[in-house]
């Protein structure tokens, strides 16, 4: 139930998305979309299996290829020498034109007969800053952020932030500190809507069963936590 698809821009231009489709039920139903939005690494092996679990959670999602302006389809591993080109990549990104893309992203999955019309964007480190962008540009109807680097950087946007918004850091975060995190829950304060989760055991990348800072019961809890605000927010 997994492929990539070609999706379009504004521009007339092409790029990639990792589709992961939920398993056929016996009453058909039409669900969620979700954008699931990359790290550094590209679309490689752990995003793509992260996209299938939440396929099998329910949600049509579309991966997309945030990196095809420099580089189509980077897949890169977690070793230092890809790690190296990782952040090569990252510096590189523009990221109003990353915007375009996930809204093109979102507008592809809206247009899928598979699709209820309400979209959703999750997104890990630069994929949950993303994520935040999307919200705060209007492109999504929900987002979820984990350790999304560089939001505490971009809180002027936060106040155009007008859909649900979850997120997640890791309190022993190297990237992230205490700090930042405050400053993004005073910038959401009041808001019944958004959703601010700390894991006292969790770093960086806490999610990614592929890297050292894997933290099992942090990425277990966050996700039932993912769902369920999900299940709240998108009918």
């Amino acid at each position: 139930m997994s492929r990539w698809i070609d999706i379009s821009t504004n521009d007339g231009k092409w790029f990639s998305a990792y589709l992961a489709s939920p398993p056929k039920t016996v009453t058909p139903q039409r669900a969620p979309g979700l954008v699931l939005i990359q790290e550094i690494w590209g679309v490689n092996a752990h995003i793509r299996a992260v996209a299938d679990q939440y396929a099998s959670d329910g949600f049509v999602v579309l991966a997309p290829d945030m990196f095809w302006r420099m580089e189509p389809r980077v897949d890169l591993d977690y070793t230092e020498a890809d790690t190296a080109k990782a952040y090569g990549f990252r510096k590189g990104i523009d990221l109003d034109r990353a915007d375009d893309d996930i809204a093109s992203t979102a507008a592809a999955l809206r247009a899928m007969e598979s699709v209820n019309g309400q979209v959703a964007a999750v997104g890990y480190c630069m994929g949950g800053m993303l994520a935040y962008r999307a919200a705060a540009k209007g492109s999504i109807d929900c987002a979820i952020a984990y350790y999304g680097g560089g939001i505490q950087q971009q809180l002027a946007l936060a106040s155009s932030v007008r859909v649900p918004i979850a997120l997640h850091y890791g309190e022993k975060d190297d990237h992230i500190p205490p700090e930042a995190v405050a400053a993004v829950r005073d910038a959401f304060a009041g808001r019944d809507d958004v959703r601010i989760d700390t894991y006292p055991t969790a770093g960086h990348g806490f999610n990614c069963w592929a890297r050292p800072s894997y933290d099992r019961g942090a990425a277990l809890l966050a996700h039932g936590r993912t769902l369920a605000f999900l299940a709240t927010h998108l009918s």
